[in-house]
């Protein structure tokens, strides 16, 4: 499932797919890329029939905790994320592919971050925002939570997150069932 983004909360457009689509988007003509893969996934080579852009590669995996054999995003990732984000505000981006192994955690958590940076008091927003264009995403809630104690939120991104995930595990159980055995059941309510 891929997703352009549309949304008065950023002056750029935001789409937001897995690896199983970025074929399918070498022709949209990107200003710029973000990939988010784990640490030892090779690159992909569909970016060698992309137009030329501006891409930036960050390696952590999908997990919400520190666990042997896994990179957690740590602070650093979601400060790269925001400056990135003051940079596409100054550089006027036009298009801003993101994606990550399946497009529904990382690079999700990643838009939220995006959307929400320059938007005080409009979490709730953020996440209707999310919800329209991509009901079928779970955000990191490490990425968030972290994103929530940098842009001094006081917990608001947690709480829409977790309202969040409430909707999604009830419009998508199988989406819920998929997060609860991949060792993140504590994000997932009961519904």
């Amino acid at each position: 499932m891929t997703t352009d983004i549309s949304t008065p909360l950023l002056p750029y457009r935001i789409t937001i797919c897995g690896l199983n689509e970025l074929a399918g988007h070498a022709q949209s003509g990107f200003s710029h890329v973000v990939s988010i893969l784990d640490p030892e996934r090779a690159d992909p080579e569909d970016f060698t029939v992309y137009a030329p852009h501006r891409r930036v590669l960050w390696r952590f995996d999908d997990t919400v905790e520190q666990r042997a054999g896994f990179t957690p995003p740590a602070e650093r990732d979601v400060r790269k994320i925001l400056a990135l984000g003051e940079e596409l505000l100054a550089e006027k981006a036009d298009q801003l592919l993101i994606h990550c192994h399946a497009g529904v955690s990382r690079s999700t958590a990643t838009a939220v971050i995006l959307m929400a940076q320059n938007n005080p008091g409009r979490e709730a927003d953020v996440f209707g925002e999310l919800a329209r264009v991509r009901p079928r995403s779970w955000p990191n809630s490490l990425m968030v939570g972290i994103a929530d104690t940098i842009l001094g939120r006081q917990g608001a991104l947690v709480r829409e997150l977790r309202d969040h995930h409430a909707k999604v595990a009830k419009a998508h159980p199988d989406l819920a069932e998929m997060i609860r055995l991949h060792g993140r059941a504590h994000e997932v309510p009961e519904v």
